[in-house]
């Protein structure tokens, strides 16, 4: 005979009562993303190191990719020819340039502390600015405002060690992606990794595009800027063209980074240099915006201005200057994964009213 008093039911604190696993269910979610946050604000750093050694991996392998349309060869050895490639430009240039480049960086920051200098006491002599000015203490504060950078990356070894690191990092990516996208599928459970996979694949596509955007804008850039620089007589053109070029790599920022730098050495060597520095500037940013970009975005990704521009301030006041070369790649790539996830409610949204007709 049973006990009319013995409770039959489990306890809420036991784990096999439905509404305990559901709550503990839910607890541990809003646990995991909380913890998720907090260990990506203390590894952004480290993190966004790793998203430079995928950003460097996903040139590589659009390289290799590139060169298997010509070479039915290994992948293994395709990469091996783009390394050496790169390798070879790179030495190639430094070692044909690389003096008069070392001593065009000196010369540089003394004309623009001479330029500040001009320019700052212009604007006292004309009540616009209070007091004399410290040309040091401008730059510093300008810094400043980009944002934290990680210490450790601030000194030459630190720099090196990072450099280093995201090279090794991407030359691994880029050896075997398929491997490292496998390990990512594991993460997710079995019924999404169909879904997962196929977004993976097009971030992947994003970014390879982004790049080769990138890259090729950069080319012309730098070109147009250094030959049109030295035909002008501006002091310093081939450096001019090198950063030119770089800067390249981070739209609308940095090409206000450069046109500064152009005018102010051009007039540093005269008013006639300056304003040829001025027409140069002009003319390549408009060719490079007007003709250069609209046929890359056809073939590449074509991102808003102002969602560009937006990105970059707000991940160069988070992250520093990694966070400004990196936002471009990370705007496109979750750009991508929205459109993606767009599609799938599109399609799921068009199968049930296509259910609920029949």
């Amino acid at each position: 005979m049973a006990d009319p008093h013995l409770v039959q039911e489990s306890s809420p604190n036991e784990l096999r009562d439905p509404f305990t696993r559901r709550e503990l269910k839910r607890a541990s979610i809003w646990l995991g993303l909380a913890c998720a946050i907090a260990l990506t604000v203390v590894l952004i750093q480290p993190l966004l190191i790793i998203f430079t050694g995928i950003v460097f991996a996903a040139m590589l392998d659009g390289g290799v990719r590139l060169l298997g349309k010509v070479l039915p060869i290994g992948r293994g050895w395709r990469l091996l020819i783009v390394v050496v490639l790169v390798l070879a430009f790179l030495f190639g240039t430094f070692y044909l340039t690389g003096v008069q480049v070392t001593e065009q960086v000196m010369q540089l920051r003394s004309t623009l502390e001479t330029q500040a200098n001009r320019f700052t006491g212009f604007l006292t002599s004309k009540g616009l600015m209070p007091g004399a000015s410290d040309v040091n203490s401008i730059i510093r504060q300008a810094l400043g405002s980009v944002g934290r950078v990680t210490s450790w990356v601030g000194t030459a070894i630190g720099v090196i060690t990072t450099v280093f690191m995201i090279l090794v990092l991407g030359l691994f990516l880029a050896m075997d992606p398929r491997a490292y996208e496998r390990g990512l599928q594991w993460l997710v459970p079995t019924d999404s990794r169909a879904e997962f996979a196929h977004t993976v694949e097009r971030m992947g596509v994003t970014l390879r595009k982004l790049l080769a955007g990138r890259l090729i804008g950069m080319a012309f850039e730098g070109v147009l800027t250094g030959i049109a620089l030295m035909i002008g007589g501006v002091p310093m053109a081939l450096l001019l063209g090198i950063i030119a070029g770089i800067l390249a790599f981070i739209p609308n920022i940095g090409a206000i980074v450069t046109g500064v730098l152009m005018v102010a050495v051009g007039f540093s060597a005269g008013s006639e240099t300056g304003i040829w520095a001025i027409g140069t500037y002009l003319v390549v940013q408009t060719f490079d915006g007007y003709v250069v970009v609209p046929m890359v975005a056809k073939r590449t990704v074509d991102l808003p201005p102002a969602l560009t521009l937006g990105t970059q301030i707000l991940a160069s006041a988070l992250f520093g200057i990694l966070g400004l070369m990196l936002a471009d790649p990370m705007t496109a790539m979750a750009k991508t994964a929205l459109e993606r996830s767009a599609e799938r409610e599109a399609e799921r949204d068009e199968k049930e009213s296509d259910q609920a007709v029949e």
